[in-house]
């Protein structure tokens, strides 16, 4: 019978620590696994009209907490959810361009993070011209199908800056494997789907 309730008990030890959710301050802090523990907390996927309406991430995290509810928005640069890490878009530029709101789905390689967000600024130019839909960058970003695009991005845990992860960055992460980086360049594409799922080789290396 002692036995069976310390199988239990390590059981909800176990639902407990993969449930937490936990709110980082800077990239400092998530770095350093330092940031607060936090109670429930809701992750909705916006919409494409919501998307389109408020530019941002694809993602809402709402608490019962009002007043939790406005540092979530606007006060931490990431958080982690369920196991899951998010960083905000409002705490984030990548060559002066702003993500717009809510929240960006991210994951560590290695010692660097990779968040997957809509194309702006350089990344929106390559992923139009990719695509034969040549225009200013202006023209790239406001385009209403980009809205359902994304790409990815790497965040230097060292000095913090944001690179688009197009075709040269991912040969030069994909350099030390052949085999996969033969098989990333005939893809022929820089779309979050085809970066994502070697991210995710590379992660498991």
């Amino acid at each position: 019978m002692k036995r069976l309730w310390i199988i239990m008990l390590f059981g909800v030890v176990a639902m407990g620590s993969v449930a937490q959710n936990r709110s980082y301050l800077s990239l400092k802090n998530l770095l350093a696994d330092d940031g607060d523990t936090l109670g429930s907390l809701r992750i909705e996927k916006r919409a494409k009209n919501q998307l389109m309406m408020t530019a941002g991430g694809d993602y809402k995290i709402v608490s019962s907490n009002e007043s939790l509810n406005k540092r979530i928005k606007s006060r931490y640069y990431a958080m982690k959810c369920d196991g899951k890490l998010f960083i905000n878009c409002r705490k984030i530029r990548f060559k002066h361009f702003r993500f717009g709101t809510c929240y960006a789905g991210a994951m560590w390689v290695g010692t660097k993070i990779y968040f997957c967000a809509v194309p702006v600024g350089p990344a929106a130019v390559s992923i139009t011209s990719s695509k034969n839909n040549m225009g200013d960058i202006g023209q790239a970003i406001a385009s209403s199908s980009l809205v359902s695009e994304r790409v990815f991005y790497e965040i230097d845990s060292t000095t913090g800056k944001i690179d688009f992860v197009g075709k040269d960055k991912m040969c030069l992460l994909l350099k030390e494997y052949p085999d996969l980086l033969n098989a990333y360049l005939s893809e022929k594409s820089e779309d979050a789907e085809v970066t994502g799922k070697y991210l995710q080789m590379l992660q498991q290396k």
